[in-house]
């Protein structure tokens, strides 16, 4: 139960940081996200609570939120029309400041692992980062042309 507070607190914390975002960033009034940010907040809490109930599923937590929010947004849910409007309030461009730097803290955790791999590091990087530039050309390019736009 502890555990659970703790995580909570951080959330909180992580929430107000992207309200700050939003609002410096992007315009967004604070005040009215809110209750989107709230409802974020708890399908997040719920994803760590499951991830924490069911240790022997490899299922990380981020998967629980996501299949929870696709869950609650199904148009034939009754949730669905509330959902959607209560968390289109939150810019989700925005949770990326906090949630980078935190990937940030933990990479910076584990500097002595990195050091391991020397080298070998620098090339995937390298693959990742070209495998995903191609692949999101790709699916850039079949969409608009799907759509006629180009």
């Amino acid at each position: 139960m502890t555990k659970t507070l703790e995580q909570f607190k951080l959330l909180i914390l992580v929430g107000i940081l992207i309200l700050i975002g939003q609002q410096i960033g992007f315009g967004l009034n604070a005040v009215q996200s809110i209750p989107g940010m709230i409802v974020v907040l708890l399908v997040a809490q719920l994803s760590l609570i499951i991830k924490g109930a069911l240790p022997n599923v490899k299922f990380p937590a981020f998967a629980w939120a996501t299949m929870i929010s696709l869950l609650l947004s199904m148009p034939f849910m009754p949730t669905a029309n509330w959902f959607l409007s209560t968390t289109g309030q939150v810019n989700f461009l925005g949770t990326t400041t906090p949630i980078l730097a935190f990937a940030g803290i933990s990479v910076g955790n584990k500097l002595g692992a990195l050091k391991k791999m020397s080298w070998k590091i620098v090339i995937i990087a390298i693959c990742v980062f070209i495998g995903t530039f191609f692949g999101s050309a790709i699916i850039a390019q079949i969409v608009l042309k799907l759509q006629g736009i180009i």
